[in-house]
Parts: C-alpha cells; sequence; structure tokens
C-alpha cells in the first residue's frame, strides 16, 4: 500500500505532527509513504521512511498525480494552505482532479487525514 503525502510551505509541520500521531500504528501495517521533495525531507527528519520526489513547484505535485492515475497509490494526503497563493496552483488542481477521476481517497486537512488512517490502520 502507497500513500502520498504533500503539505504547502506553512503545513509541513502539521504534516509530521499528524504523522508522529499515528507512529505506532504505521509501523504494523505494511505502507510506503511518498512525499513531494521538502515535505518528504521534513518527514525523514521526523523519524519516517519516505521516498521523496521533487518539490511541488518543480513538478512534485505532478509526479503524484502520475502515480494516482496509474493506480500506484492508494491514498493522498495534502495539507493545502487555503489562505496563501501557490504558483503552482494548476497542479494542485489537477492533482485533486486525477484523485476524483480515478477514486483515489484524498485528505486536504488534518481532520479528513486523521478519519481516513484510523479506518486504514484499523484493519490491521
Amino acid at each position: 500500500m502507497k500513500i502520498a503525502l504533500i503539505a504547502h510551505d506553512g503545513k509541513k509541520a502539521d504534516m509530521v505532527h499528524f504523522l508522529s500521531g499515528f507512529k505506532d500504528e504505521l509501523k504494523h501495517v505494511n505502507i510506503d509513504l511518498v512525499a513531494t521533495g521538502t515535505t518528504g525531507l521534513h518527514i525523514e527528519r521526523a523519524g519516517f521512511k519516505v521516498q521523496r520526489l521533487l518539490s511541488g513547484p518543480l513538478g512534485g505535485d505532478a509526479q503524484i498525480a502520475a502515480m494516482a492515475a496509474e493506480k500506484q497509490l492508494e491514498m493522498v494526503i495534502f495539507f493545502r494552505d487555503p489562505l496563501d497563493k501557490h504558483p503552482h496552483e494548476p497542479d494542485v488542481q489537477m492533482l485533486m482532479r486525477i484523485c476524483d477521476v480515478h477514486n483515489i481517497p484524498l485528505a486536504t486537512n488534518p481532520a479528513a487525514a486523521s478519519l481516513m488512517f484510523q479506518q486504514l490502520t484499523s484493519r490491521f
């Protein structure tokens, strides 16, 4: 099972905090984490194993969208900062559309991500 993780700059700490809350549960399930470059760096520094792709603005969002379109992902967690402008917003919209087209669960905030992770980890 592979889960993609993305966080805008103002949400990277939230992503690390979120994952830290599920650290024990993640040890007991076979999940591969993949993340955009800078988000992945923060996740690595917190002690998680993660495959890092390009930074979001440099194409990481598009790489994750391609993985979603090829059915390589079971879930995408993208902590977006809705109060800030992002130059790669078209990539963000494309990723969200691809998740909808291919019926891939997408959480854009910690509350939704927590519900999805609780369901995921309760099965194991």
